[in-house]
Order: C-alpha cells, then sequence, then structure tokens
C-alpha cells in the first residue's frame, strides 16, 4: 500500500470530527457555487452582533451624532475656504498607504471638497464599526472590513465625473482614453470567458522566460518534483540547502527571471541549492491531507537531499505556508531525534496563527462549513477563488485603482515576471485546504502543542537550530507582528528580519532593487523578549536587500566551502528525470 493510501485510511474522511449531513452538504454546495464560496451567515451574523450592540448603545450612538455634525461642520467651512484660496490646507489626510488622491488635479475645486468629503465619511464609518461595547473582535473587524470594501467601490476616484484625473485625460485625448479603456475592458472579458490569462501573460513563459535557473529534477512523487540546480562555482558551501515553497503558489515565484531570481543569487554565491515543485492536485487527489504534504513533501525531498549530498546536514528554507510545514515537520525531527537540520529559515511564515491579519476574516466556523461544502462537490479548492480574496484584502489597489486606470484612464500597466506568476494560479485538495484552516487558523493548534504528527503532538520549542525569520512590512498575508511571534515559540537563536514591501514583493528583493530597506538583529539563546513595536522602534534601518545579510548568515553556519556535489549524487544514487523547471510546474 501506497503512503498517501496508508494515511488516508489512517484519518477520518471528513475534515470535521462530525460527518455532515449529505443532504445539507449538496445544498451549501450548489449555494456557496452562487456567492463564490462566501458564507452569506457569517456576515450576517457579523453585522447583527454589531447592529444589535450598536442599537443598545445610546453613548456610542450619541458620540456617532456628535462626529458626524463635526465633520459637517469642518467640510463646510473647508469648501468655503477652498473657493477663495487653493493654497487653503486640507482638513483631513488619507492614509499613508492611500494614493487615490495624491495628484495635484485633486486640489482644484470642486474636487477638492468632494475627495474630502468622502475622506470624513470613510473616518466616520470607521469610527461607527469600531469600539462598540459587547460586539466580538472577529464580528468588529469583519464589519469594519465589509464597510471599507463597501466605500472603496463608492470612492470619487472610480467615477468619471468625480475624477479630475479621468477628465483632465479626456480633455488631452479628446476622448480617446475612454475608447483604449472599453478596448481593454473588452480584451479582459474575452480572457475571463475563454479562460485565458491577463493581458501580457503571455511574455513569461516558463522555462523559456522565467524559472530559468539551469538545473535538473532529481526526484518525483505524487506529490512533488525535487530539483537540483547546477554549480555555478568552482567549489561550494558544504551544506545544501533545501527550499520548500507554499503549494498555494507556483514555486517560481523563487525563480523568475534571472535578475531577481532568489535561487540564482544562491547558487551564484556558492550554494548548493534543492527547491520542491509541487504539483498541482486534481480531484483525484482530493484526500491528500497536510501529513500527506509533511511526508510526501518535505521528508522525501530530504531524504533525497540527504542521499545525493551525504554526510552533510541541511539548511532548510520555507516560504510562507511552506515554511509552516517545514517548521512542523522541524518540530516533529527535533521530537523524534532526527538531526539533519544544520538551520532553519522561514520566509513570510506564520506558526502562530491567532493574529494572522485580515485573511483570518474568511475563517470561521461558518465560513469553513460553507467553503467544505463548496470544495466537497469538486474535491478541491479553485486556485481563482483563493486569488480573488487576496485581492479583497487590498482591493482599493488589486482591483479598484488597477479598473481606473486600465478602463477609464485606458492605460495598460506594465507586465512584469511577479504579475505572470501571481496569475499562475494553483488548486489545493479539500482534505489538506479544510485540515489547515481548522488546525493552524482556526484552532492554532501549532502553536497551543496540540498539532499531532505521527499520533503525538509537537512543539516548536523542540526547534534548536538556529532560525533565519524575515517578515515584511505591508504582509497582508502573514503580518509581520504575527511571524515575529516565533520569538515566543521557541528560544534558539534566532535572527529576525523585517523587510520592506508585502509578501511577495518583500520577498523577492534581490540586491540593487531601488526603494528596499530592511532592520535585523539577533536574540541569542534564552535571550529575554522583546515585543515587536520595541523591537521596530530600537533596531537600525539598513538600505537594500537583506538577501546579502542572509546569505552571509547562512556561510557563517557552513562547515566551509568544498567540491561541488555530484549531480544526482555519487555513483548515480538518482537518476536524471529531466531538465528544470520540470513537468509539475506546467500543470494547469
Amino acid at each position: 500500500m501506497t503512503a498517501v493510501g496508508l494515511m488516508a485510511q489512517q484519518a477520518p474522511a471528513s475534515p470535521e470530527s462530525t460527518p455532515p449531513d449529505i443532504l445539507d452538504v449538496l445544498a451549501n454546495a450548489l449555494r456557496a457555487r452562487g456567492t463564490g464560496g462566501v458564507s452569506p451567515a457569517a456576515g450576517l451574523l457579523a453585522w447583527y452582533d454589531w447592529a444589535l450592540h450598536l442599537c443598545l448603545s445610546p453613548g456610542k450612538q450619541h458620540k456617532l451624532l456628535e462626529k458626524g455634525l463635526h465633520k459637517q461642520q469642518r467640510l463646510a467651512r473647508y469648501a468655503v475656504r477652498a473657493a477663495n484660496s487653493r493654497a487653503c490646507p486640507t482638513c483631513i489626510e488619507p492614509l499613508e498607504q492611500d494614493r487615490r488622491f495624491a495628484d495635484a488635479v485633486w486640489q482644484q475645486w470642486p474636487f477638492n471638497v468632494i475627495h474630502q468629503g468622502f475622506l470624513l465619511q470613510q473616518q466616520w464609518w470607521h469610527n461607527a464599526t469600531t469600539g462598540v461595547r459587547g460586539v466580538s473582535r472577529h464580528h468588529e473587524r469583519l464589519v469594519t472590513f465589509a464597510g471599507r470594501q463597501w466605500l472603496d467601490m463608492w470612492s470619487p476616484a472610480n467615477f468619471i465625473w468625480t475624477n479630475p484625473e479621468v477628465l483632465r485625460a479626456i480633455t488631452d485625448s479628446g476622448g480617446a482614453n475612454l475608447w483604449h479603456g472599453a478596448m481593454n475592458f473588452l480584451e479582459d472579458a474575452r480572457r475571463l470567458v475563454l479562460d485565458e490569462g491577463p493581458a501580457g501573460v503571455e511574455g513569461f513563459e516558463v522555462g523559456k522566460d522565467v524559472a530559468v535557473t539551469p538545473g535538473k529534477v532529481v526526484f518525483r512523487n505524487h506529490l512533488i518534483e525535487l530539483i537540483q540546480y547546477t554549480p555555478t562555482t568552482t567549489d561550494v558551501y558544504a551544506e545544501p540547502v533545501l527550499i520548500v515553497p507554499s503549494w498555494i503558489m507556483k514555486y517560481y515565484i523563487l525563480d523568475l527571471s534571472p535578475h531577481n531570481s532568489m535561487v540564482k543569487y544562491l547558487v551564484d554565491q556558492g550554494h548548493t541549492v534543492f527547491i520542491l515543485s509541487w504539483k498541482n492536485p486534481t480531484a483525484a487527489d482530493r484526500d491528500l491531507g497536510l501529513e500527506d504534504y509533511r511526508w510526501l513533501g518535505v521528508m522525501d525531498a530530504l531524504d533525497a537531499v540527504t542521499a545525493i549530498v551525504p554526510e552533510r546536514k541541511v539548511q532548510a528554507v520555507g516560504y510562507c505556508l511552506g515554511g509552516t510545514l517545514l517548521a512542523i515537520a522541524a518540530a516533529a525531527m527535533a521530537r523524534d531525534g532526527d538531526e539533519r537540520l544544520q538551520s532553519l529559515t522561514l520566509l513570510a511564515s506564520e506558526t502562530d496563527f491567532r493574529e494572522s491579519g485580515e485573511i483570518a476574516l474568511f475563517i470561521d466556523d461558518s465560513q469553513l462549513a460553507w467553503l467544505e461544502a463548496g470544495m466537497w462537490d469538486k474535491g478541491y479548492l479553485d486556485g481563482k477563488q483563493m486569488a480573488g480574496a487576496f485581492q479583497m484584502l487590498n482591493s482599493r489597489d488589486l482591483i479598484w485603482s488597477r479598473r481606473v486606470r486600465e478602463y477609464l484612464l485606458g492605460e495598460r500597466q506594465g507586465f512584469n515576471d511577479l504579475m505572470a506568476w501571481n496569475a499562475d494560479v494553483t488548486r489545493m485538495p479539500y482534505r489538506m485546504h479544510s485540515e489547515y484552516l481548522r488546525r493552524l487558523y482556526l484552532d492554532n493548534d501549532l502553536a497551543e502543542g496540540r498539532y499531532r504528527v505521527g499520533g503525538k503532538p509537537v512543539a516548536i520549542a523542540d526547534i534548536e537550530v538556529p532560525m533565519f525569520i524575515v517578515g515584511t512590512v505591508r504582509d497582508h498575508v502573514a503580518p509581520w507582528p504575527s511571524v515575529y511571534k516565533m520569538h515566543l515559540l521557541s528560544d534558539a537563536e534566532l535572527t529576525f528580519v523585517l523587510t520592506s514591501g508585502g509578501h511577495n514583493a518583500g520577498v523577492v528583493s534581490e540586491p540593487r532593487h531601488p526603494r528596499r530597506s530592511y532592520q535585523i538583529a539577533t536574540r541569542s539563546t534564552g535571550a529575554r523578549y522583546v515585543d515587536p513595536q520595541t523591537w521596530r522602534d530600537e533596531t537600525p534601518l539598513n538600505d537594500g536587500s537583506w538577501w546579502p545579510a542572509w546569505q552571509q548568515w547562512l556561510a557563517r553556519r557552513s562547515a566551509g566551502r568544498v567540491t561541488p556535489p555530484a549531480m544526482f549524487g555519487m555513483h548515480g544514487v538518482y537518476a536524471p528525470l529531466g531538465d528544470a523547471p520540470g513537468t509539475y510546474v506546467a500543470m494547469k
């Protein structure tokens, strides 16, 4: 019997402890198709919790009424001053990350009054949806998020007659921008109907334009291909580097174009690099669980790497959810006395999910029951549904501002390798996706000592190898304070880096990338805890990429330079199965 079949037999077929009624599942599966997998019950419960407690809070109502009247007075006074003076100071400033009204034309009357009124309205609704006593924290965040989404949809920047940038473009081009925008819209609609990628993706072919670092597929099983990259230096560091990317994404986020490929950077610095390429699962893989991903992914890859490079420990690297899985594997290895790891690097990876950012808005019991029903009939979660959820986290920039630029201004955004990778979505098996959402996000089993591997719990505290942890400042998926919590879970030597950028761009931050900066500090074994804000306030800021600092950290934990190991191992332990990037990455 295969390992997959064995593990499927060892666990119940349903992700929940109590199997749901089949009629309920079928009914909710049909409904979930119409809602994109979003539970209407979850939203209604949040709204009811907020609305009922607000109705029962006369003091809060009075404060909101006062704030509303005060904001109206501020706007009226500003409108009068703005009509008489172009140099009139604004009555409210947008948030730092809000660039919708940055153009100077928004300071001209009446658009200055229009956008100031919108910002005051936005601020009032934030006051209305927060600070209502009795509302659960989850429901408060959900209502605040929904209110922000609604307001962003009705921003004056989204409409022709209230957006001075669009009106200026109409005047300058004689209306040609609207024609170009209409053509952009029709092109996008055609691609959507035909299930094609976004405009511009054709210029980034996997294996030709991206994922081009030379290497060989040296191992393949039902779930992964393992790629070993060809050395480019006469000698290499003794310990190989094994990279475990997330299965939510194609692996080549870390091997984009030659100028920003992390894989190529490490190889050129003299590291022997291996990386996992996950299979894009189908309905036939519906019963693959988290334990399958650990065993067939991390552990099989580790077995192959240590066979190809024998008698050497491994510098393990995990990205996003791949880092979480690697941490689970490392904890199980430490518990069982497996000492094959030399160090552990986690890039934008959470191990404590109690404060996991706005992605947690889509994760509660109601939402997961709805999502599981939606996955049940297909056997997987479609990657486009996951991509849509991530877009919602930053809809102002990823949805509305893009539509204004492309459909009203008629300007196509320059397409790049990172955008092409982002459009190359993957699926998630039914069982695995449900398990990681319930056990990691919802129940936080890993951080709280309840996550079991081989029937016994694992603890991050058992990991004693040095760690290098990276968080990114603008991460909507794994907020850096949540990533920082590794300081509370482990007493091992820990180097923490906080880098500019978001979940993807902060990690793909090659040397010579403009406007990049980072902070770095090492906590020695057993040192006292420093809270994240104090750490950020006291740690010096460095200009440039964090990659060189990481590479030097890896080098310091190496036994030295040696002759590059033979591809596929001594005496051909593993036979070549094809050139990189392999076949799994091409699965649609």
